[in-house]
């Protein structure tokens, strides 16, 4: 066997010499694409090629050299049987790109692929079978002449079955399109209007007829009239469109279709015939057709198989509107739903009606009346509420429910005030005998400006709502572009963030802390930093947020906890290191069921002694539940874990609470210690100090800037200091300096 050829030039190992000569018949031709950016490769496969004739059509090549050229050309070409491509052209993925390119944006299922390489390597054959919808694989020093013709054959011959079969469907699919495609898409009066037509034309007779049907299903499933009306006509009966049955003059006709739709049976005479249509949805249809011969009784036969076919569709038919009153209909309020108002949103925005609004109304506390009162007491409310809103706001407004107590209203400005829509809730709602009121919070938005789709809208009614839901509930928000704006970069700064962390490029530093008194180095804070590509530091209250609700602060805060406790290490190792090293955890990773579990690695695989460690809570994570907090402060303080409580006075912890709680240390906020510049002076910051050593614990203070609060905080007998006015937030090796300047 010879060795893989890796040069594109030695294309074919030419085995058979002899060429066909043979003059090319005129006719149609197979279109084959090839796509190589080596002349020679064009020019031996059409060598190779001369002549050939398959499924007795010539062959009509066409060339390109790279995968821009092949873009252009193939974007205005069609009918391409077979695409001879190459794997690598200017770059060495080109060729599978293209694949993607004919399959998903072009979507030519027909066309045959035949891959073909010289460098195997860059897309190996499994692989490529495996990922891509290609038909053929083939090393170019493997296509010998006989070896390519027996291939292309093979992809043509396939290329032409596959064409013949999808012109066959494209047959049967003209033959039953009159039954099935407008059925699901407008309904039965246009199924109706081409029955009368296919009807005549299977039967080889002009057009003359009507048909009739018991009153139309609608949209949300109403009431069938009784009475049965013409609903398709055609020749001389065009006249009779949307006639009862009764009001028919023509006797003849009038009566083949009483008889036919009360004995539920066809009717063939030998100048008419009476079809009648019916599925299992039990909705009866005829159609009256004049005949100018009798109908032998095998077309009497294949008319009923007809008849039973369009029957089903009438099911389907049926099926479909019941699909679309669950798709865009709410079944608990009878109210249409949030696909529904987003159509009628997009209706509104196509036709250009000005001045309109949409408004979101949310019932507060909706949550806690169901787990209070319970989901059928809550149910009751929605109805309750969805009816005054019916009422009060009637036919100009689209009323919607969106989600479980989100209801949606589309109309004009004027009709859709604030004030107004409060005011429909001033009066309480009597529910179960009772007396209920109800408060709503309104997010709004208008529809100037907005073009396409009714979601963008919505989407921004939203964020309005949400922002009256956290600030003050019961009132309205109108949405501004500053919201939009707002949220979007927060969603980037989110995106960006995880980028961050997945790049290492967020980092430690740690800022010192003192002993009041002696002076002495006793503890590190470490502080998580972020510099974003363009070198800015982003502050840590605009991303630790994101990381809290994304759920990033989970792996974020085990980094950290990992990163400090490796530096702590170092330092004791270097003979340097301070008493303990300070962490901050968030209330998302205490809520963690592995939380201890993510220490104790932490302390482990660091070889950290637990003393050495202090773990920085702030007063919400003591507030998230008593049970959680004490098992697992319990848990900490058994592997020896000193804790904090972190800018104490800022939150509302209970001081009987607080008393009962196994923590070392507490830390005065910032905002304290900066008041002892202020006219208040240091009131609070010293009424911390007190509590801290009634309860026998040590206090710490933050953002010690000069040295006025140094003094202050001591004389109050304040433990411990940190700031810039002790030492700033340091990288590594500057933390290292700092210490043995201090020696």
């Amino acid at each position: 066997m010879s060795n893989e050829q890796d040069d594109d030039d030695e294309l074919f190992l030419v085995e058979d010499a002899e060429e066909e000569a043979a003059t090319q018949q005129a006719g149609r031709s197979w279109k084959i694409a090839i796509v190589d950016d080596d002349e020679d490769v064009h020019r031996t496969t059409c060598f190779a090629l001369q002549y050939v004739h398959i499924l007795n059509r010539p062959l009509e090549f066409i060339h390109t050299y790279s995968k821009s050229e092949t873009r252009k050309v193939f974007a205005s070409e069609s009918d391409i049987a077979v695409v001879l491509l190459d794997v690598v052209m200017e770059t060495e993925h080109a060729g599978l790109e293209l694949v993607s390119f004919i399959r998903d944006e072009l979507g030519w299922s027909d066309t045959r692929i035949i891959l073909r390489t010289g460098q195997p390597g860059y897309a190996p054959e499994e692989e490529a079978i495996r990922d891509y919808d290609i038909n053929d694989y083939k090393t170019k020093n493997e296509l010998t002449r006989k070896k390519l013709l027996t291939s292309l054959t093979a992809a043509v011959r396939s290329y032409e079955q596959i064409r013949t079969i999808d012109a066959s469907r494209r047959g049967l699919h003209q033959i039953i399109s009159s039954s099935a495609a407008f059925t699901f898409e407008h309904g039965i009066q246009s199924f109706a209007s081409g029955v009368i037509t296919q009807i005549a034309a299977l039967c080889g007779v002009p057009p003359e007829g009507l048909l009739c049907a018991q009153g139309e299903l609608n949209e949300f499933d109403e009431e069938i009239p009784e009475t049965f009306n013409v609903i398709a006509s055609a020749g001389h009966y065009s006249n009779l469109m949307n006639c009862p049955i009764d009001d028919i003059h023509n006797a003849r006709v009038r009566d083949a279709l009483r008889h036919v739709l009360t004995n539920r049976e066809s009717l063939f005479t030998d100048h008419s015939m009476t079809l009648y249509f019916s599925g299992r949805g039990n909705r009866p249809l005829a159609a009256f057709i004049d005949l100018p011969f009798s109908l032998s009784e095998i077309n009497q036969h294949l008319l009923e198989v007809f008849c039973s076919n369009l029957g089903v569709c009438l099911d389907n038919l049926s099926l479909v509107n019941q699909l679309k009153n669950h798709a865009y209909r709410d079944q608990l309020l009878k109210l249409p739903n949030r696909l529904k108002f987003i159509e009628q949103i997009s209706a509104t925005l196509a036709n250009e009606l000005p001045g309109q609004m949409v408004a979101l109304m949310d019932i507060d506390d909706f949550a806690e009346i169901n787990d209070v009162l319970g989901h059928h007491y809550g149910d009751l409310i929605l109805k309750a509420v969805a009816d005054r809103l019916r009422e009060k706001l009637g036919a100009p407004i689209f009323l919607a429910r969106i989600s479980g107590d989100v209801f949606g209203l589309l109309g004009s400005k004027e009709l859709l005030e604030p004030e107004t829509l409060k005011l429909m809730f001033v009066q309480p709602f009597t529910i179960a005998e009772t007396a209920h009121a109800v408060s709503m919070s309104i997010g709004m938005v208008a529809l100037e400006g907005y073009i396409g789709d009714g979601a963008e809208p919505l989407k921004d009614a939203s964020i309005a709502l949400k922002r009256t839901k956290i600030h003050q509930r019961g009132s309205c928000t109108l949405f501004t572009r500053s919201m939009g704006i707002e949220i979007r970069e927060r969603a980037t700064l989110m995106q960006h963030l995880h980028k961050a962390f997945d790049a290492e490029r967020l980092f430690l530093m740690y800022q010192p802390q003192i002993d009041l008194e002696t002076g002495k180095f006793t503890g590190l804070e470490a502080l998580i930093r972020w510099r974003n590509d363009d070198g800015v530091l982003i502050p840590p209250n605009d991303f630790i947020p994101l990381a809290e609700y994304s759920g990033l602060i989970i792996s974020l805060g085990a980094w950290v906890l990992r990163t400090a406790c490796f530096m702590m290490v170092r330092l004791q190792k270097a003979g340097i290191a301070p008493q303990r090293m300070g962490v901050n955890v968030s209330v998302v990773q205490f809520r963690q069921d592995d939380f201890i579990a993510i220490v104790e690695s932490a302390l482990k695989d660091t070889g950290l002694q637990p003393e050495n460690l202090e773990l920085e809570i702030t007063e919400s994570v003591t507030m998230t539940s008593a049970i959680l907090f004490e098992s697992k402060l319990a848990s900490l303080k058994k592997l020896g874990v000193k804790i904090a409580i972190d800018d104490f006075g800022t939150g509302f912890s209970s001081l009987s609470y607080l008393d009962k709680l196994p923590v070392d240390r507490l830390k005065i906020d910032r905002a304290f210690v900066n008041q002892i510049d202020t006219p208040e002076g240091p009131r609070i910051a010293e009424l911390i100090t007190q509590l801290g050593k009634k309860l026998g614990l040590q206090v710490i203070a933050e953002g010690v800037e000069h040295e006025a609060h140094w003094k202050t905080l001591a004389a109050m007998g304040c433990h411990e200091a940190q700031g810039f006015y002790i030492g700033r937030p340091m990288l590594e090796e500057n933390l290292i300096s700092w210490i043995n300047l201090r020696k």
